[in-house]
C-alpha cells in the first residue's frame, strides 16, 4: 500500500501532476477570500493519490505546502514563526495526500468511484484540519485579535477559513473524482 513505483508512467504522471499543482498553487497564492488563500491545486494532489498511492499525494501534497511558503498571505504567518509556518504548511498538504491516497487505496477494488469521491472529500478536511489546529494553537496570539472583540470561534468558522474550506471542498469533491475517473476511462479504452 505504501510504495511508489519508480517506473516511466509513474515519473511521467507525478511530473504532469506536479506541473498542475505549481500551476494551480501559484494562481492560488493571489486568490483570497478574507485573510486565507483558497487551495486550488488540491485536486492534482487528490488525483495523485488515487493514482499512485499515499506516497504519490505525500510528494504532490509537500510540493503544494513548498509552494504555500511563497504566498504573500503566508507572511503573516510566517512573520510570527517561521519554523511553524514551514511545519503547518507541508504538514497540512502532505498529509492531506498521503490520507486520501490511503482512503483510496483501501476502496480502490471494491468501488473506486465511491472511493476517489471519499478521498477527494478527505483532502480539504485534512487540509483544513491541520491549518485549524496548528493556527488555534500556535498562531493564536495572531489569530485572535483579527476577531476584533467578535466570538472567535464565529470568526474563525465564517471569517477565517469558512468560505474558503467550502469553496475548496466543493470545487475538490466534484474535479477530483471526474479527473481520476475520465483519465482512468482513456486509460482503459487505450
Amino acid at each position: 500500500m505504501f510504495k511508489l513505483k519508480f517506473d516511466t508512467k509513474t515519473i511521467a504522471g507525478l511530473g504532469i501532476l506536479s506541473a498542475l499543482v505549481i500551476a494551480l498553487q501559484i494562481l492560488s497564492n493571489y486568490v483570497t477570500f478574507g485573510p486565507v488563500s483558497i487551495t486550488l491545486a488540491l485536486t492534482p494532489v487528490v488525483v495523485g493519490a488515487c493514482l499512485y498511492g499515499p506516497l504519490g499525494g505525500l510528494f504532490l501534497g509537500v510540493l503544494q505546502g513548498i509552494l504555500i511558503l511563497t504566498a504573500p498571505s503566508t507572511a503573516f504567518f510566517f512573520n510570527f514563526s517561521p519554523f511553524g509556518t514551514i511545519i503547518t504548511c507541508l504538514l497540512k498538504n502532505g498529509l492531506a495526500g498521503f490520507i486520501a491516497g490511503v482512503i483510496f487505496k483501501s476502496m480502490e477494488k471494491k468501488a473506486p468511484k465511491i472511493g476517489s469521491i471519499i478521498a477527494a472529500v478527505s483532502a480539504p478536511i485534512v487540509n483544513t484540519g491541520v491549518f485549524s489546529i496548528f493556527a488555534c494553537t500556535l498562531f493564536f496570539p495572531i489569530v485572535e485579535p483579527l476577531a476584533g472583540g467578535e466570538n472567535f470561534v464565529i470568526f474563525y468558522l465564517t471569517g477565517f477559513i469558512g468560505i474558503n474550506f467550502i469553496i475548496e471542498l466543493v470545487a475538490n469533491s466534484v474535479l477530483s473524482p471526474v479527473v481520476y475517473q475520465t483519465y482512468k476511462a482513456v486509460e482503459k479504452r487505450n
